[in-house]
């Protein structure tokens, strides 16, 4: 009898790596790049540059940068490793030292050097460009050119961790930020002004340890979400997973004045559920806002079974409405259409916008994406872009048109044809959704299937 051999899906396709590092000039474009758009787009996500060891997953391998520099119409394409502490020595040593986050520790990995891989999401802030990973310190990176300055620590004040979305205010230039631990303090909470001056940093309590990727703002406060996927060292010990999700623990809600500390939070509670991402948050009347796309649960870097849950690991488009005067939560399916990577106009982050945007997921076990759903809260309705058939795309970044109206601008993402084997950067109007991209720019080598992207407008690149 054969034995069949599971394959990890993480190394195949297009979610397997490159090697090359390369530079490009004057790529082909299909149809025609916006003359007012000007500026690069910067994407980044897991690239390991070796055979992993053991059960890799799609969220261990090393950062790299992908970048498309557009002006005056001519785009251009450079590639580039995030070369942290733990690259520069996996490098030397010509292999894979470090194993993934579903094995378990290894007894001989050097202590001296961190596992920070910074291939998760990235942030212009202050005149800097970083690239994050929750887990450690951000990594400056110079722009245009993508190559490693070295961690970034605001002169030695950063004490925790640093969230892989980190919220800037359009408004003040201030910066929010917080990091998760493993043991207490088990969430710190931080304030960047809009120099790049870390102001402050406190400890919210949190009753035990929690993965924590995402949360918000608004004009006035910040929004915490203690959701029941735990890290438990007793757990563990007990011959159980150090992670779980726990299903009947309620989530928490924890509103923040922005300058706020563990004072004055406020908790709020509704059903077990876990949230990945956030869209976006605001302020009504005596009501707080949050939309973010939810799940009933989930199973990643997780064991469990998720046959008990047919709606596990599918994350639909969610509002909560917390009322700071009665305590009362409020909480609604916005729509029924798995979506993932929602972003909005940055331009109106923490204010009450019209439109937001998000990745169609397709059905299936591998985090795939087939279209861009526009969203319009005011009519209830939505629009898709469909990438077309076998072509699949990731978060797309919202790049506002200048002195534009909220959604006239361009949703700018990498598409991957399985077909031609073949990666593009896509350029589709905010306006137009239904139509064809405005621009698909051919890229001369595969882009694998990443995280989540960024644009810096001339002329900071």
């Amino acid at each position: 009898m054969e034995t069949t051999v599971a394959v990890n899906p993480f190394v195949e396709g297009n979610f397997a790596a490159v090697h090359k590092e390369i530079e490009t000039d004057a790529l082909k474009v299909i149809g025609e790049l916006p003359p007012d758009l000007s500026g690069m787009f910067v994407r980044n996500g897991p690239n390991p540059q070796w055979t992993p060891i053991g059960q890799y997953h799609w969220f261990d391998g090393d950062g790299m940068l992908h970048g498309v520099r557009i002006s005056n119409g001519v785009a251009t394409y450079r590639n580039r490793y995030v070369q942290t502490k733990r690259w520069q020595r996996e490098n030397q040593a010509g292999k894979a030292i470090w194993s993934g986050l579903l094995e378990p520790p290894q007894k001989d990995t050097p202590k001296d050097v961190s596992r920070n891989t910074a291939n998760t999401a990235l942030v212009w802030h202050a005149g800097k460009f970083l690239a994050l990973w929750e887990g450690g310190a951000p990594h400056a990176i110079h722009i245009p050119n993508l190559e490693t300055i070295g961690e970034y620590t605001y002169n030695g004040k950063l004490v925790s961790a640093f969230t892989a979305h980190p919220k800037v205010d359009p408004v003040t230039g201030e910066m929010m930020f917080f990091g998760y631990s493993f043991a207490p303090p088990y969430l710190q909470y931080s304030v960047v002004s809009d120099t790049g001056e870390l102001l402050r940093t406190v400890p919210i309590d949190l009753p035990m340890a929690v993965m924590m990727h995402d949360f918000a703002i608004t004009e006035n406060y910040t929004i915490f979400m203690d959701l029941p996927l735990t890290f438990s060292q007793e757990r563990m010990q007990r011959g159980e997973p150090m992670m779980m999700f726990e299903r009947d623990r309620p989530s928490r809600f924890g509103i923040v004045p922005r300058f706020g500390d563990n004072s004055n939070i406020r908790w709020f509670e509704s059903p077990a559920c876990y949230v990945f991402h956030t869209l976006n948050a605001y302020e009504e009347g005596d009501e707080v806002v949050l939309m973010a796309c939810r799940m009933s649960s989930t199973t990643v870097l997780t064991s469990e079974d998720s046959l008990s849950d047919p709606e596990v690991n599918i994350p639909r488009l969610y509002q909560w409405r917390f009322n700071l005067k009665t305590g009362g939560v409020r909480e609604e399916m916005l729509d029924d259409i798995a979506s993932e990577f929602p972003r909005v106009n940055e331009n109106f982050l923490g204010q009450k916008t019209r439109y937001g945007y998000a990745g169609r997921s397709k059905k299936g076990s591998t985090p795939l994406f087939d279209g861009l759903i526009k969203y319009d809260h005011q009519s209830g309705k939505s629009e898709t872009h469909e990438f077309g058939k076998g072509r699949y795309g990731g978060e797309a970044v919202f790049v506002p048109r200048k002195s534009g109206s909220e959604d006239d601008g361009w949703l700018i993402t990498f598409v991957y044809d399985t077909a031609l084997d073949r990666s593009e950067l896509v350029v589709v109007s905010a306006l137009d959704m239904i139509g064809e991209p405005v621009a698909r720019v051919i890229i001369p080598q595969r882009v694998p299937y990443g995280f989540h992207g960024a644009w810096i407008s001339s002329p900071e690149c």
